[in-house]
């Protein structure tokens, strides 16, 4: 399981610590966030202490209504639960019986110049990004037309070539040799380079270029959705190919389907025009048209016509 800790949180959005508590490297583990009024109130089932806590004006006005004795009782039981932090919205006066409250449990106190749903949607913005499943596989990820084309393939077939070509014809790298993959929605992958390889390319023959000073700013972007895989393999005569495209192959990544399309490599096959072609046509059936199927239904057409005139001919 995925697991960020609420220091690395901190260092991402402009939080104040007002009190560290035991130690700010505790994991948070779901991008899930609590609004724990119904706590204060004395309901603590189905509470979810694994959440990370925000205090907005309404809880805190409610706290500040309550009886003292009541008002201990209550908050003794939220900080005993292991929650692991609380964040405080609007940037408010924080009482003293609530940081008392926290000390006493060692629970970490945040606060937050920000509205209480700006804060909650900034931290789930960012936890479902931190916290997503993610692999690395070797590749080239390229945005082609505003489409995320992952090329994979055996080392040496021309994966950076091609990617180059499309570089060079307009389009735009995110990452060569490692792509990081991570899943942020139930269909939909992000794809980007590693801080340490980023707008890096290796050219065998050449060495390591860097696209972004070579070619500008216009040529890379730091991430990308992935929307479909081009596989690279070399040629093989003895191996049937696809011919007409309607069969669709698909790649699971992360449990998410990708459209994949294989393309046979050998010498005199202009491969950037190609991945273009691929691109274009995923897009055209994304949209309803399948070149393939239309060819197919005129000449199954064709044939039904060719079969009704023989009979009427007999």
């Amino acid at each position: 399981m995925s697991s960020i800790s609420i220091e690395d949180m901190l260092k991402v959005l402009d939080m104040e610590v007002l009190y560290e508590g035991k130690s700010l490297s505790f994991e948070i583990e779901t991008s899930d966030i609590n609004r724990p009024g119904l706590q204060f109130a004395g309901f603590f089932d189905y509470f979810a202490v694994e959440r990370v806590q925000v205090i907005g004006k309404v809880e805190m006005t409610y706290l500040d209504s309550m009886h003292p004795a009541v008002r201990k009782e209550r908050l003794d039981q939220f900080f005993s639960s292991g929650i692991p932090c609380v964040v405080i919205s609007r940037n408010m006066e924080v009482p003293q019986y609530l940081i008392d409250s926290a000390r006493k449990y060692g629970c970490p106190v945040i606060r937050s110049k920000k509205a209480t749903t700006s804060v909650i949607h900034r931290m789930i913005n960012y936890l479902d990004s931190a916290l997503a499943p993610r692999i690395t596989r070797h590749g080239v990820l390229v945005d082609v037309y505003g489409e995320g084309v992952l090329l994979m393939g055996e080392s040496g077939i021309g994966k950076s070539e091609t990617a180059l070509e499309l570089i060079k014809r307009g389009h735009r790298l995110v990452a060569d040799d490692a792509v990081e993959i991570k899943k942020v929605a139930e269909n939909r992958l992000i794809g980007d380079s590693p801080e340490l390889i980023r707008h890096y390319m290796e050219i065998r023959g050449i060495g390591i270029i860097d696209i972004k000073a070579m070619y500008g700013v216009g040529a890379v972007i730091n991430n990308k959705a992935i929307d479909m895989v081009v596989y690279l393999e070399f040629w093989d005569n003895n191996k049937e190919y696809d011919r007409l495209g309607l069969t669709e192959e698909y790649m699971e990544i992360l449990g998410v389907k990708l459209p994949k399309v294989i393309l046979p490599v050998r010498p005199g096959r202009n491969l950037a025009i190609i991945v273009e072609v691929a691109v274009r046509n995923w897009r055209l059936k994304h949209m309803g048209y399948n070149a393939a199927k239309e060819l197919d239904e005129r000449l199954n057409s064709m044939i039904r016509q060719h079969n009704s005139g023989d009979l009427q001919d007999s």
